[in-house]
């Protein structure tokens, strides 16, 4: 059966989910198959697997890192806030429904069994499980019910690495205070503690180190440093929304929805020469964009309306009629439309008018399209025409169908990699406005490389210093940077001891 060791945060953002994913490097690296595990996820930015079934994209990132294929085993239980106390409950990559938040936290037991299978599954095929806790272990309004901290590591019978984020201050109190909240089997199982997010000279800390350890009576196993790591991340707490990046050469603004999902669509333009990448919540941090992008959102009819009351929309629709390229994805795509109908209230139910600026209506069905697909653009007008032909790929996840009026023009042609089903026509343009239900459509080096090099000539740029990426190499790249860190800061021989529970 497969070594386990679980890593536990004093908070949610602590820096669960990279360590998590350096520790499956560093494991592979050294010759173990390793798997990444965590119970339960709630996060808008999910994936959908080559079996077709919905995850995670902490756990896929992770799955990366170790050098494995994602499987829903690796998180058996997705929540997707659909509103501020409710969510869509999926069990082993499919939808169950929606459910309260108090009718999950009296329901959630039921669903130990798909846990453990998920997790027994993974113990049969692996070398070592790193698991991932959520939130704090000390939450003392959860704990009788906790299925994914200390009750996960009871049930895997795993040792666990306890987390403080020092960037955000009182990381001594983090600690302790969650050592003091525990019961006294539970902090048996604390076996090292990590300070994360480390800024300056580790010797300052020394003297705090040593009565940590003194009033926990745990070992510190690792100061780790904030690094500069661009890797996907679990939710709308990520820091990337709260970046300031100044206007650069050509600029790309992605429109901040209140449940903005799968913003990790947008991550290969971060990193390329010349483009600003900026997340807009206000009309007055929109600027005059190039480009503006509606992202994928878990209620898009309630987000729209937002966007209506805020004079977003009116701003999108000055920049459309200026000719700026608009691109909307899944949700996104969905609001660029003429109509939106609810009638079976998957979300708000009702009907409201879209945006009007593609020839397009909206239907929510109870049914939910999970697919992978690969294809191409076809050929397409207006500053993105460079782009007829490049291939693409990505996967689906929406529940909604779109159907273009007549003399509507298709954006891509894709075809369902989880149905023998033939190739279809999927998406929408008018002019410099673009719809696509593809989450992962702009991850090909040539797909963002051609939007950005368009629109430089558009502007009358030199886009030869323009440089594209393949994402998957550099998210490889990043991993290792992230392993190589991470063995400069953590006790290693430590945590191996701890891993074989050995004493």
């Amino acid at each position: 059966m497969a070594k386990a060791i679980m890593i536990q945060g004093t908070m949610s953002n602590a820096g669960k989910s990279l360590l998590v994913a350096g520790l499956c490097r560093i494991f592979k690296q050294d010759g173990y198959r390793v798997a990444p595990f965590k119970s339960q996820n709630m996060a808008l930015n999910s994936f959908i697997t080559e079996e077709g079934l919905e995850m995670g994209r902490a756990q896929v990132m992770q799955a990366e890192a170790a050098g494995i294929k994602p499987s829903v085993y690796m998180n058996p239980i997705l929540l997707k806030p659909t509103n501020d106390i409710g969510s869509q409950v999926i069990v082993n990559g499919e939808v169950i429904g929606n459910m309260s938040a108090r009718d999950y936290f009296a329901y959630k037991k039921k669903l130990i069994p798909d846990i453990l299978h998920a997790y027994h599954k993974l113990e049969q095929d692996y070398y070592s499980v790193v698991i991932e806790g959520a939130g704090s272990p000390a939450e003392i309004n959860l704990k009788t019910e906790d299925i994914v901290n200390m009750g996960m590591a009871k049930m895997a019978d795993a040792p666990v690495l306890l987390v403080g984020d020092i960037d955000r201050g009182g990381v001594f109190a983090q600690l302790v205070g969650t050592i003091m909240l525990l019961e006294e089997d539970e902090r048996q199982r604390m076996k090292g503690l990590i300070i994360n997010k480390f800024r300056g000279d580790k010797t300052i800390l020394d003297p705090g180190i040593e009565m940590l350890e003194k009033r926990c009576g745990i070992p510190v196993v690792g100061v780790t440093p904030y690094l500069p790591i661009e890797l996907e991340d679990e939710d709308s707490l990520s820091e990337r929304f709260e970046k300031k990046r100044e206007v650069d050469r050509i600029d790309i603004a992605v429109i901040r929805v209140p449940r903005i999902s799968n913003f990790t669509d947008f991550n290969p333009f971060e990193s390329m020469k010349g483009v600003s990448l900026r997340y807009v919540h206000g009309v007055s941090e929109l600027k005059d964009p190039d480009m503006i992008i509606l992202p994928g959102t878990k209620n898009t009819m309630e987000d729209l309306l937002w966007m209506r009351q805020n004079g977003l929309e009116a701003a999108v629709l000055k920049a459309a009629a200026a000719g700026k390229v608009i691109f909307g994805v899944c949700g996104g795509y969905q609001m660029l439309g003429k109509t939106l109908k609810d009638p079976y209230r998957v979300e708000a139910g009702g009907e409201v008018d879209g945006m009007g600026l593609l020839p397009m209506d909206t239907v929510f069905a109870m049914d939910k399209t999970r697919t992978r697909v690969s294809g191409k653009f076809q050929k397409l007008e207006g500053t993105l025409c460079e782009l007829s032909g490049v291939e693409l790929e990505g996967y689906e996840i929406h529940m909604g169908s779109s159907k273009l009026e007549e003399g509507g023009k298709e954006l891509t042609i894709i075809e369902d990699r989880n149905t023998a089903s033939s190739k279809k026509a999927e998406g929408a343009q008018r002019g410099n406005v673009y719809g696509s239900y593809v989450h992962g459509i702009f991850d090909h080096e040539a797909v963002a490389k051609g939007i950005v090099t368009a629109i430089g000539k558009r502007k009358g740029l030199d886009v030869r210093e323009i440089t594209g990426m393949d994402f998957a190499v550099f998210k490889e790249k990043q991993y290792e940077y992230l392993a190589q860190e991470m063995r400069k800061h953590l006790d290693m021989k430590a945590i191996y001891r701890i891993l074989n529970q050995k004493e």
